[in-house]
């Protein structure tokens, strides 16, 4: 469930605004349960083994006097009854097939059945399709008649040749099939003043190494030409920073209590493992990451040359949460004004999973 509904019981409730009649299938013996769940308002009726298949049975139920059908997947209940009703408003405007779509935002790469990759798509032209998608009632049996099976009503409709239009989706119609997704929906259903913020704040500091063998590990990379940080771990002080600060948001202590000298476990532990330990204790406590930022104080290295590719190690070791990365001096104060090592200082926002 998603707090207080089912997902079927949210995609229903969603579009029974701009429907005039909403049928359900269900799987051969859940008829009843189904029925029963949703009331008599919705028309629940038996489904067929493929996807398919219960759309045909689905529009054979539908009177002859409804032009325009609407296909969705319970799967997506959050798409909103906006969506829903500015599909329709495309149909009514002489529109035969609509689709909500988002921008395709990482790159895409086209690989072959070994793993090697083919060639790069251009995202410029690509779009993620969402439902419900929208369709004149004639165009729809006419596109089913035609294929036996797809995933996507708006493929069988291509394949007529007639044109499908595309709109501007939402992020809350994203498809719920994972534990995750369901944390994430919950937050979207969550008012703001349920959800709770939590904000930590994080230092480290670390000496240079006397041993000049020893390399630098700082914000999840390793700078070969610069002399390490002492410490029992790697000394990376941005990211044991960066777990101090989520520590401190979570209420779970330090980076002292979680990862102290006297545990041998963690001798030599690189940042990367810390902060996924740290990310580990974030996510059951129940939190997730909404940012992180940490800077650097130093005189060197230079952070410039390869802030992208620390921001992305750093992100990485987050498991894709975004993070900040700044670098300051302190015009030859302190040890770190001296070059006698480097401090950082983090701050983390954390939200809440649930309430």
């Amino acid at each position: 469930k998603l707090i207080d509904k089912t997902l079927l019981e949210h995609a229903v409730a969603n579009l029974a605004p701009v429907a005039q009649l909403l049928i359900v299938t269900a799987p051969a013996g859940y008829e009843n349960e189904y029925k029963k769940l949703l009331g008599e308002e919705v028309e629940v009726i038996t489904g067929g083994v493929l996807r398919s298949d219960s759309i045909r049975i689905a529009i054979a139920k539908i009177p002859n006097n409804y032009e325009y059908v609407l296909v969705h997947d319970a799967a997506r209940a959050l798409a909103s009854t906006r969506l829903a009703s500015e599909v329709i408003n495309q149909l009514i405007r002489g529109q035969q097939a609509v689709i909500p779509t988002l921008e395709v935002i990482d790159t895409i790469k086209e690989v072959d059945n070994q793993g090697y990759v083919r060639n790069t798509l251009n995202r410029a032209s690509l779009k993620i399709v969402q439902t419900p998608q929208g369709f004149n009632r004639s165009v729809l049996e006419r596109a089913h008649q035609a294929s036996e099976d797809a995933t996507d009503d708006a493929a069988l409709v291509e394949a007529l040749g007639i044109k499908v239009k595309t709109i501007a989706g939402e992020d809350q119609a994203f498809k719920i099939t994972t534990k995750g997704d369901i944390k994430t929906a919950i937050n979207f259903l969550l008012p703001d003043n349920q959800k709770q913020l939590r904000v930590g704040i994080g230092v480290d500091a670390h000496a240079f190494s006397e041993d000049k063998k020893r390399k630098l590990a700082l914000a999840g990379l390793i700078w070969p030409d610069e002399i390490g940080l002492d410490g029992h771990s790697d000394g990376d002080v941005a990211a044991h920073a960066i777990c101090d600060a989520l520590l401190s948001a979570a209420d779970l202590g330090d980076l002292g209590s979680n990862f102290g000298v006297a545990d041998s476990k963690y001798k030599g532990a690189t940042g990367a493992q810390m902060l996924g330990e740290t990310l580990a204790k974030v996510i059951a406590s129940g939190f997730e990451i909404e940012n992180v930022s940490v800077q650097i104080v130093g005189n060197r290295p230079k952070i410039a040359p390869k802030r992208a590719q620390a921001i992305s190690a750093l992100s990485k070791a987050l498991a894709g949460a975004k993070v900040s990365l700044a670098a300051t001096s302190t015009d030859g104060l302190g040890f770190t004004g001296e070059g006698k090592g480097l401090s950082a200082i983090a701050t983390a926002l954390l939200i809440s999973k649930s309430s």
